[in-house]
């Protein structure tokens, strides 16, 4: 099962994957996809907007990257206040999280077969 990333859940992951060091978008889309074990999947469209979001509001930046071979890359690359904004997102993903499973943990299932 694989699960496309919704709006709100994509700039975090990001901002989580740029902690390893700065990447281009290609590598970021598969970094999200290999770390959580192709459950995750970027949907076309959805990265670079987000990318561009994350700048325009200070928590990435980027750079061109030359190739040896290949056209120029533009890498992102995680700023303090990026950093700062992860760990802000990390604390409301754990509550919410929390909460979740706070509900599932009350509520038991049950399955008639007759239905």
């Amino acid at each position: 099962m694989s699960v496309d990333l919704t709006r709100g859940d994509l700039p975090t992951l990001i901002l989580s994957v740029l902690t390893h060091g700065p990447l281009h978008g290609y590598a970021i889309a598969r970094a999200i996809e290999r770390d959580s074990d192709q459950v995750l999947r970027m949907r076309e469209g959805s990265l670079y907007p987000a990318l561009r979001t994350l700048e325009n509001s200070e928590w990435v930046t980027s750079s061109w990257e030359i190739q040896a071979q290949g056209p120029a890359r533009k890498v992102y690359h995680l700023t303090a206040a990026g950093l700062a904004e992860l760990e802000t997102r990390i604390a409301a993903w754990r509550r919410y999280a929390t909460a979740i499973e706070a509900l599932m943990g009350k509520r038991r299932l049950s399955y008639d077969p007759s239905i």
